[in-house]
């Protein structure tokens, strides 16, 4: 008896199957936190892109970082709000941008980026990603010298 070669074989989770919601034999719910990470971590691989969050998120979570002594896992997600339902997801990003990248062609790659990791490693379809602009990193916003005070 010859079988041939893909039958009985169950597919890896690289392979994976499309889709949440209602499978066979369950129910796979995704939480919108594992989007919002996902999401945090693809654009992020995209360069030009110096930080994420508003000034405030960005503030607060430099302070939580202090406080706790380690990095948050939660920075990961830092400036990411997602909505995630049975089949798909809506993005919204903060990103502070460095200064000279072409914004919109930054935009685009995470754009295309997050899509395609979300898609990819949840099944859902990624409906909208908004990008807000909130900062851009100048290249001597980290160099700046401490000056002398001007009166004692």
């Amino acid at each position: 008896m010859s079988e041939t070669k893909n039958e009985g074989k169950v597919p890896s989770a690289r392979e994976g199957t499309r889709g949440g919601g209602r499978e066979e034999g369950g129910q796979t719910n995704i939480a919108d936190g594992v989007v919002a990470k996902i999401t945090g971590m693809a654009a992020r691989e995209i360069g030009g892109v110096h930080a994420m969050g508003g000034g405030t998120a960005r503030a607060v979570g430099a302070v939580r970082d202090a406080v706790t002594r380690s990095s948050d896992a939660g920075a990961v997600s830092r400036g990411v709000s997602v909505e995630v339902g049975e089949r798909q997801a809506a993005v919204d990003i903060d990103l502070v941008v460095e200064y000279g990248a072409a914004i919109q062609d930054l935009a685009s790659a995470v754009r295309r980026n997050v899509s395609q990791a979300v898609e990819r490693m949840t099944g859902l379809e990624v409906t909208e990603i908004n990008i807000n602009v909130d900062d851009i990193h100048l290249p001597d916003d980290e160099d700046e010298p401490e000056s002398e005070p001007r009166v004692q």
